[in-house]
């Protein structure tokens, strides 16, 4: 059976557990880790069946086949390259991180010196299928469209940078517009969608990305358009925002749990 360990017991990291817990996923929850000690213990006390340990991640790392990162881009930099040296497999939610073209070479690196994957969920988004094949031929565009409730859109290093009133938004106003290298920093709990499109497609610097704050709504939308030689597509998802965390979706743990479901069933669907 599959041995997991999880680093960030937040929304997405709470939903995983759960879904080991309640048998969703045929897997061992071996150990948990944040920073935040109170929501591991907050975590803990929610389960039924499993009884994880409290460990670091070199500890963690020793004694699972899987680390799932659910925490932060930091943590990307922080743990995941100590895990893929351990010889652990790993799971990346915060994908923004690998923006980082350093970064991003490095993971690479050590997943193949040391025989190991790096799964990357779709998150928020639904397309990342179509797109993966359309990338087998040229792509000629890749446009990113994100509209969230002004309030969905709290805390990002955008926003307080250029210090907008966010309550003031009463109507449809673009907030950024640009490549996908520069929102993933600028709106990192948000756009970690973009990254994934970016890796998937045609890089980060030439996929294109507008963030949308409009108080009318009260799903995340996404809007992907993709132009090769393959044709055009264009794929529209409305997400209800997690009722626990405004700024996530509620498909990004739900794609969280889906992966886990497929590298641990032999049947795999899909691209």
């Amino acid at each position: 059976m599959l041995r997991i360990g999880v680093i960030g017991c937040g929304t997405i990291g709470t939903s995983i557990c759960r879904a080991v817990d309640d048998g969703m996923i045929e897997a061992e929850l071996v150990a948990v880790y944040d920073r935040h000690t109170e929501g591991v213990e907050k975590l803990k006390s929610s389960l039924k069946n499993c009884r994880p340990e409290t460990l670091e991640v070199m500890e963690m790392s020793r004694q699972i086949d899987l680390l799932v990162e659910c925490a932060s881009q930091e943590a990307v930099y922080e743990m995941i390259p100590v895990a893929l040296a351990a010889h652990c497999d790993v799971m990346i939610m915060s994908v923004g991180a690998l923006a980082d073209d350093k970064l991003h070479r490095t993971i690479e690196k050590l997943a193949k010196d040391n025989n190991c994957k790096v799964y990357l969920p779709s998150g928020a988004i639904v397309g990342l299928d179509g797109l993966k094949s359309a990338a087998v031929e040229e792509i000629y565009s890749v446009t990113l469209t994100t509209q969230k409730p002004p309030g969905g859109l709290a805390g990002a290093p955008f926003v307080i940078r250029n210090d907008i009133d966010l309550d003031k938004i009463t109507g449809k106003t673009v907030l950024f517009e640009g490549p996908a290298s520069e929102a993933v920093s600028a709106f990192p709990a948000n756009v970690n969608v973009a990254a994934s499109l970016s890796l998937a497609g045609i890089g980060f610097d030439k996929t294109k990305v507008r963030i949308v704050a409009n108080p009318a709504l009260t799903r995340n939308i996404h809007e992907i358009t993709v132009e090769g030689a393959f044709g055009e597509f264009t794929t529209r998802v409305e997400n209800i925002p997690s009722p626990a965390n405004p700024r996530s979706s509620f498909l990004a743990p739900l794609s969280a749990i889906a992966t886990l479901k497929k590298i641990v069933n032999p049947f795999q669907i899909g691209t």
